[in-house]
Order: C-alpha cells, then structure tokens, then sequence
C-alpha cells in the first residue's frame, strides 16, 4: 500500500497528500476472499456436498456458497488487475485510516487477552479503555460499566445458558 502525493485526480497522476490508492486494499481483500471461498468448498467436499437419501448433506449449502463467494472474489480480482494502470479511486485519507486503527489495534489486542487472561477481564480492559479514552467517562462512571457489562454476560451465559466461555487464570483462581 503506497501513499502518493501531488494534485491530480486524473489516470496515471499522483494524488493530493494524505491518500492512498484502492487498488492493494481491493486485490488483497478479493484474494483473501478468494482463498476463503477455497477453503468452503475444500471443506464442504469433506463433509459432503452432494444429494443423500434424506436430503442435502451437510456440506451442501456451504459449497454452493463457497461457488459463489469464489466467483465474485475472482470476479473483482481480475477486473482490479485488468485496470490497475487507471484505477484512480482514493481508498482512504489518512485520518480515515488513523481512526480506523484507533480501534483495529485495541480490537486485536482485546482478541490477544482472551486466550491470555479470559474473555470476561479482557472485556472489561476494552471497555474501560473505550469509555475512558474516547468516552471521556470518569472513572467513576467507567468502573460500574466495565465491571458490569461482563458480569452481566458471564450470569447470562454461563449461569443462565450454561455456554462455557474461554477463562483466564484469574477466574479459574475464584473458581468461576
């Protein structure tokens, strides 16, 4: 992904400061795209995509779809690739991607703490991080929150529903 500086907007021109082309996070995204669909079909092969006695088996669906999903991802990747010397279309400014990444990275980090910590302290340190950070909540007010919102869920699921969330080291400690 290349960021291009200069004024012009037309084919084969560099772009205004601060942009970045649509054309790596399209073909990426439609080849990511692509090797998932492979990955459907692959697997609905497996299990069995075909017609049996009592119906469609159980890869039937996902096969079909796997089809589709490949055709529209092949579909983009090759119309990117046929005009990637006159795509002209802006992605993204950078304060677009900034924003985006001021959540992605806690996301990713939220995701990295539940195989660490648990899924309901991790949620309650994305929480707290989000109400104070861009909340600008009190601690007062964040507290509460944080600490509720994944009590709350773990009486639902685990006590209520009986579905097993992943725990850390701390809530097999208390013995949750």
């Amino acid at each position: 992904m290349t960021v291009e500086s200069g004024g012009s907007s037309t084919p084969g021109a560099a772009r205004s400061s601060g942009t970045m082309d649509a054309r790596w996070p399209e073909l990426l995204m439609a080849a990511f795209l692509f090797v998932v669909a492979v990955l459907v079909i692959v697997d609905s092969q497996r299990v069995g995509s075909g017609w049996g006695d009592d119906g469609p088996k159980s890869g039937y669906f996902p096969f079909y779809i796997g089809l589709m999903l490949a055709g529209a991802s092949g579909w983009i990747l090759l119309s990117q690739l046929r005009r990637w010397k006159h795509d002209t279309e802006v992605f993204a400014e950078h304060e677009q991607l900034r924003l985006v990444m001021a959540v992605f990275v806690p996301m990713v980090v939220y995701v990295a703490l539940i195989f660490g910590i648990g899924i309901y302290i991790a949620s309650a340190l994305l929480i707290g991080y989000f109400m104070l950070r861009y909340g600008r909540y009190r601690w007062a007010v964040t507290l509460p929150i944080a600490i509720g919102v994944p009590l709350f869920f773990f009486l639902v699921f685990e006590r209520w529903f009986l579905v097993m969330l992943p725990k850390g080291p701390i809530e097999r400690l208390l013995g949750l």
